[in-house]
């Protein structure tokens, strides 16, 4: 098991365009100038903010690859530990950054990609059309062709890379809630709530080469182009540089996780439920949709056609919406009953038409690569219980479980969750009373004249950072592995909210204490507070926390390692845990029969089969299983054997019991038609070398934790 010990001593513009909300508007629509000098003002503060962005872009960059380097001692340990601190799928997709480096050439390593046959044994398939590894191509060639190799080994021109992905995300969360507020103070206090939330808003000093570290710098800069987008008297060439600024992140996000599909739909969810409500423009909204398509559809061919991008529920939905609009031309006409006739409607047509198009292009291409994804969604929210292996698999990991309320508790210590609370409260409100006003056709400028100043309005940038942030915290309390995908835009939504003309105005007029100087005054007074308590609270835990010093250790795996390296054929097969044996590939580079990347039918049922070394079968159908396989070697974890880290049911052994129809170990209940197995199990019996065992299996590695047998080969 790894682990860390300590260390051994000695070894707006104020916006970039302004919008005209906060200035005097004529009827005809001429907007007044407040002043002379506005224009070298704005220069100066979009260069100051500009400055404050890269620099705490730059200083998060720092923090985290400085965090890991103190936890791990990167710079001292020896390369297998290095290697080995890439854990589970990590090490996996490190590995073909690795095997692109060590090729002969470009062309070589490409190849060994396409035509792969060390990932999965007695099968050759193609990684760039099964995996999101295209960043770890363009890394590699990089690399190649940079005259760096003399002053940077590829694995630091690697996580360097990954750690300045990091800066990239600040700036580009900053920049979000910059335009949002149209002050950099707002940006400013993003980023700190970021850095001060590092538990929560991200992981990517422990977990570097995981695809969500490659993709959500690119989906917090789409997000920050659609909230550019979504502002309004946008002048045209500027519309479509914003327009192609989209696409491209959108490209990006989508070629770097295999899960972009669901994040985007979640995106064009929300684009939907506002376009509805008629809290974004339509035009815009079609474009969106279009680029989510297109962009997926790029990323498909580049990645062979990849079936699963095909299937993708993303694209049936969107191609949905825009047939029912051709349907339902004149939706967004008609008094309030009427107008929400036509939306239920046009809701059902749209669900429907979602499910038929999926439903067909699933059947046209025998897709069944995310049916797991399904099965678990459907036990996780309560549809019936399932014994299906792979959707119990995900629902006992903790990181598929409820978000824990641990989290919200760290949260409030920054003040974050508190004024999150606070500006989420404001602005539904304010987003419903805007949507039943459009609903029921009122005329804004007459009603306008009949409020006054009691005019409640939403910007369309507000509106869709609203959604989002609703939608992606819907997805955050149900699976906590998606945290940061809601944490992050959490700490934009709040730093917008606090430094927001809009919210500051409806609190006070809420109050009846409104007045344009006291907007003006808790506008920058209490962002400014708020700066001031999380410096003073969290500045000394920084300082500490850059200053405690560990070091990586893991003996036992390096050993194995080492030992497989070193006496085994680099043709050997081996067979084990897909976590360990992501390691196996990365640290040795012999053929695997399974690993982590669990987005395919095949691998997921061979997968199940090679998990029988844990559960009560006999060592000959163990021995028939993994021969089918080309298997020569089985390493044997007791941490797996053993387990006691899930309670009982959630064991991998309960899990392989239950989909056997076995009763499970230990005290407790079983279900009535589970019935005890003829066979012990297999993982401990075959460590006390019984003659039925020795006969296909011999012992020929052994440490504390791992034992590794070779298979013998009959005639």
């Amino acid at each position: 098991m790894t682990t860390v010990r300590q260390r051994r001593v000695g070894k707006g513009t104020e916006g970039a365009e302004e919008q005209p909300s906060e200035k005097s508007v004529k009827p005809d629509g001429k907007i007044l100038s407040d002043h002379t000098g506005g224009k070298l003002w704005n220069i100066l503060s979009v260069t100051v903010g500009g400055i404050v962005a890269i620099s705490l872009g730059l200083l998060t960059s720092v923090y985290v690859a400085t965090l890991h380097e103190n936890d791990l001692w990167f710079s001292n340990i020896k390369e297998v530990e290095r290697e080995i601190s890439f854990r589970t799928e990590c090490g996996l997709y490190y590995s073909y950054y690795k095997q692109m480096i060590q090729a002969a050439s470009i062309q070589q390593g490409l190849h060994g990609l396409v035509y792969d046959n060390k990932t999965e044994s007695v099968r050759t398939i193609n990684i760039l059309e099964r995996m999101n590894v295209y960043q770890e191509v363009f890394l590699s060639i990089l690399y190649r062709i940079l005259p760096i190799q003399q002053y940077l080994e590829p694995v630091y021109f690697y996580i360097y890379t990954l750690f300045g992905l990091q800066a990239v995300y600040v700036i580009a969360l900053y920049v979000t809630s910059w335009l949002l507020s149209g002050t950099w103070l707002s940006g400013l206090l993003a980023a700190c709530w970021y850095i001060t939330n590092r538990i929560d808003t991200t992981r990517v000093e422990f977990t570097i080469p995981l695809r969500e570290n490659w993709a959500l710098p690119f989906f917090a800069v789409q997000i920050a182009a659609i909230t550019y987008l979504l502002r309004t008297n946008l002048q045209p060439a500027r519309e479509r540089l914003t327009f192609m600024a989209v696409f491209i992140a959108t490209f990006l996000f989508s070629l770097m996780w295999q899960f972009n599909q669901f994040m985007m739909l979640i995106q064009a969810l929300a684009l939907f439920v506002l376009d509805c409500f008629d809290l974004l423009p339509t035009a815009k909204v079609t474009w969106l949709y279009i680029i989510q398509i297109s962009g997926l559809l790029l990323v498909c061919v580049l990645q062979f056609f990849n079936s699963m991008i095909l299937g993708s529920l993303l694209i049936s939905f969107n191609t949905s919406v825009l047939i029912a609009r051709i349907i339902q031309k004149n939706l967004k006409k008609g008094p309030l009953l009427n107008r929400l006739g036509k939306l239920i409607l046009h809701v059902l047509l749209v669900l429907c038409l979602t499910l038929l198009i999926n439903k067909f292009i699933k059947k046209i291409l025998n897709l069944e690569s995310d049916e797991h994804i399904f099965k678990f969604l459907k036990a996780k929210f309560g549809f019936g219980a399932t014994r299906d292996f792979d959707a119990n698999l995900y629902l006992c990991e903790e990181a598929f479980g409820l978000l824990p309320l641990n989290t919200f508790s760290r949260l409030s210590d920054t003040l974050l969750f508190y004024i999150y609370v606070f500006v989420l409260l404001f602005m539904t409100v304010a987003a419903v009373i805007v949507a039943f006003r459009n609903l029921s056709g009122s005329n804004q400028v007459q009603l306008m004249e009949k409020m006054g100043e009691c005019t409640i309005t939403l910007k369309p940038d507000a509106a869709y950072s609203l959604i989002h942030t609703v939608l992606f915290g819907c997805l955050a309390l149900s699976t906590m592995r998606m945290k940061y995908l809601w944490t992050s835009h959490m700490c934009v939504f709040a730093s917008f909210g606090l430094c927001s003309t809009e919210v500051w105005k409806l609190v006070l007029k809420c109050i009846r204490l409104y007045t344009s100087q006291r907007m003006q005054v808790m506008k920058y007074s209490i962002p400014i507070i708020t700066l001031l308590y999380i410096s003073y609270k969290f500045w000394p835990g920084i300082m500490d926390e850059l200053s405690e010093l560990r070091e990586f250790y893991d003996p036992d795996t390096v050993e194995l390692m080492n030992w497989i390296k070193s006496n085994t054929p680099n043709t050997a097969v081996f067979a084990g845990s897909m976590q360990l044996l992501a390691g196996v590939k990365l640290c040795t580079g012999r053929t695997l029969t399974n690993h982590p990347h669990y987005e395919d039918k095949n691998l997921r049922e061979r997968t199940k089969q090679i998990y029988q070394i844990y559960a009560k079968r006999s060592p000959e159908d163990v021995y028939g299983i993994l021969r089918s396989f080309g298997t020569d070697y089985v390493i044997l974890e007791d941490s797996i054997c053993y387990e006691r880290r899930h309670s009982r049911g959630c064991r991998l052994r309960d899990l392989l019991d239950i989909a056997n129809g076995h009763i499970m170990d230990g005290l407790g209940e079983n279900e009535p038609d589970l019935k005890p197995s003829t066979y012990p199990r297999f993982c401990e019996e075959i460590k006390k070398n019984l003659p039925s065992y020795t006969t296909h299996f011999i012992r020929v590695f052994q440490n504390k934790t791992f034992h590794v047998y070779k298979l013998a080969k009959h005639k």
